[in-house]
């Protein structure tokens, strides 16, 4: 069945707007959106007219291959402001992929983790932690790189490059650093106020970034890099999120390098 789009009149009363696509036949939720237009219908266009290979849309191929179309809801609508939008979006996916409250993947989103912000969903203890905070103390032999989201972390503000949709993403890229140095450190900390929110753990050398990458700083005149890696390491977790981190205080280099401190610098 061929879908009808929105029209100006639609448009203009939909603002922003949360969404999610279903499949028709289980009539489960298997991605989770936010947009303005007919951003909703983007998604089964794409599976048609594209080549990726993504859950999402090999998902929609298979349901379009059956004869059926996806479903398409609108959650909320009529949102003025696009960071409002975007909490919102975080704050489904939070409920929908919170490891605590389910134990499938059901979403097909590319990127998760939205409860790794703050303001996501945390128990009781967590909220302690984070809040209530220890000083850092590092395990003998490690090197960490601590990077400063003081214009990520804090989405509402947050404005061109600066945009990411998750903590890992604005932990992991574009940083102006001393590859040599960098590969050599066991996590990466993303630090906000002080605390650390995030802990990484690489699973590749730093790489050079592209400017034709979305989200890089095009304008910037100095070679960036960014890392894969993983946040579920029960070690680096344990040792260093949430950890107070202000006896190491950024200058105006986002970027800082300690390391424990039996070794030779």
């Amino acid at each position: 069945m061929k879908t009808t789009l929105f029209g100006q009149p639609e448009i203009e009363a939909l603002k922003h707007y949360v969404y999610c696509l279903v499949d028709p036949r289980d009539k489960c939720i298997f991605y989770v959106g936010k947009g303005k237009g007919n951003r909703v219908f983007d998604h089964a266009r794409d599976a048609l007219t594209l080549e990726d290979e993504t859950l999402k849309l090999n998902k929609i191929r298979d349901i379009i291959s059956l004869g059926l179309s996806v479903e398409h809801y609108i959650l909320r609508h009529g949102i003025e402001d696009a960071n409002e939008a975007l909490r919102l979006e975080s704050s489904i996916i939070d409920l929908l992929t919170y490891p605590a409250f389910n134990t499938e993947r059901i979403l097909t989103n590319i990127v998760a983790g939205h409860h790794q912000w703050d303001e996501g969903i945390k128990t009781t203890n967590e909220i302690k932690q984070i809040y209530m905070c220890e000083k850092i103390s590092l395990k003998t032999g490690h090197k960490v790189l601590m990077v400063n989201l003081n214009k990520s972390y804090d989405q509402k503000n947050a404005d061109g490059e600066y945009i990411r949709p998750n903590i890992y993403e604005a932990t992991r890229k574009f940083w102006h650093l001393n590859k040599a140095k960098a590969d050599e450190v066991d996590y990466v900390l993303g630090v906000y106020r002080g605390v650390v929110r995030i802990v990484i753990k690489p699973t590749s050398k730093w790489q050079l970034a592209t400017s034709d990458e979305e989200g890089y700083p095009v304008n910037s005149k100095t070679s960036r890099y960014k890392i894969e890696g993983t946040t579920n390491d029960t070690e680096g977790n344990s040792l260093y999120l949430h950890k107070d981190v202000k006896e190491y205080p950024f200058s105006q280099n986002p970027i800082q390098y300690i390391q424990f401190a039996g070794d030779n610098e």
